[in-house]
């Protein structure tokens, strides 16, 4: 059976991450989420989900960074 992965990157999401990971319900197996500095409440949002998988990466002002950092912390199909 197939695993499902969902990679995001966050930075002061605060007032959307949970909507977001709401919306998701138990359609995905595993969320990693990939933050590039948020100084709100995002990451204090994030580390209370369970089954979040959360990542710090510093911005390299190149988004293709980010995402294949998210992507290779994926253990997902």
């Amino acid at each position: 059976m197939s695993k499902i992965s969902l990679a995001l990157i966050t930075k002061n999401e605060q007032e959307n991450i949970q909507i977001c990971l709401n919306s998701i319900g138990n359609l995905i197996d595993e969320i990693v989420v990939v933050d590039t500095g948020s100084t709100d409440r995002t990451l204090e949002i994030l580390e209370k989900q369970p089954n979040v998988m959360l990542y710090q990466f510093e911005w390299t002002n190149d988004f293709s960074d980010a995402r294949n950092y998210a992507i290779n912390q994926c253990t997902g199909d």
